[in-house]
């Protein structure tokens, strides 16, 4: 039986507003979620200051002295270090296995990097406790690091950008490679200065979202990061992040100190924001 143009018109206007639905669902749930940390965060910075609240250096909630500087510190550079760790590596592992791989050994690889993804993170906590802190603290005198939380969350973002950047480097056409021979490259010159220009905006989508893993990332970092309320001045000294700030006294907190607990995830928020904006604008300028 034939369907007439009215009827399949009729299924794209139908579809054309499920699409809008969901698009708007998804667009009022972020704002919803903005608006109900906003409400708590303003009244909390008032009590507490918004110069005492940012750049304070003294967590102290008994005294009800609230200064998170020291977690957005600990964020920012347990954050950086994933990125030097885990991005060199996972961008690499992405060309290997888009361009230079033997089917054989791809078979297993990509189902392994695939499989990295699927385990939860408090798995890998489990992992840095038992093989990781020992070996850090026979090296260094301390297991739980700064260092340890950046190895830590280097080695979870990985199945992320492996597999954006893998999808990213296949999506290039061939001509750009096949172009890049006839002029005389080689194979390794023809993929690192003709293929992966080309695809670097699917690579630093996938940066980003490694990133917003790897700073949003919480129970895997309690295990192992010590989880010392102040600036780390050293990479073996203990460190913590504003997720694990949240997520160690949000059980008991109360009154003010809960509502700064939430004040903590709206820096969090903005901070992933401006990363988010600053890669997009560093994008928009290579482009």
């Amino acid at each position: 039986m034939k369907q007439t143009g009215h009827s399949i018109i009729d299924k794209e206007i139908f579809m054309k507003y499920v699409f809008l639905i969901c698009a708007c669902t998804s667009i009022l749930a972020v704002l919803l979620i903005c608006l109900f940390l906003f409400v708590i965060f303003i009244p909390a910075i008032g009590k507490i200051g918004p110069l005492k609240f940012l750049t304070g250096t003294t967590w102290k909630p008994s005294s009800n002295i609230y200064g998170i500087l020291p977690m957005i510190i600990g964020s920012i550079y347990v954050t950086a270090g994933a990125i030097i760790i885990g991005v060199p590596i996972g961008v690499l592992s992405a060309i290997f296995l888009a361009k230079f791989c033997p089917r054989e050994v791809y078979r297993f690889v990509k189902p392994a990097v695939e499989l990295m993804a699927g385990i939860p993170s408090i798995i890998y906590g489990f992992f840095c406790l038992v093989v990781v802190v020992p070996l850090l603290k026979d090296l260094l005198g301390n297991g739980k690091t700064m260092l340890t939380a950046s190895i830590l969350l280097g080695i979870m973002i990985l199945p992320t950008i492996i597999g954006v950047s893998e999808s990213a480097i296949r999506a290039v056409p061939d001509s750009y490679y096949e172009g890049a021979l006839a002029l005389g490259a080689t194979h390794e010159r023809s993929v690192f200065f003709a293929v992966l220009p080309a695809a670097k905006s699917g690579i630093f989508a996938g940066v980003v979202l490694g990133i917003g893993r790897a700073i949003g990332e919480t129970m895997a970092v309690v295990m192992v990061a010590g989880n010392q309320p102040i600036i780390p001045e050293s990479l073996v000294q203990g460190v913590r992040t504003m997720t694990a700030n949240i997520v160690l006294e949000m059980g008991y907190a109360t009154d003010l100190h809960r509502e700064a607990l939430i004040a903590t995830g709206v820096v969090l928020f903005v901070f992933i924001l401006i990363i988010n904006l600053s890669f997009s604008a560093l994008k928009r300028r290579s482009e």
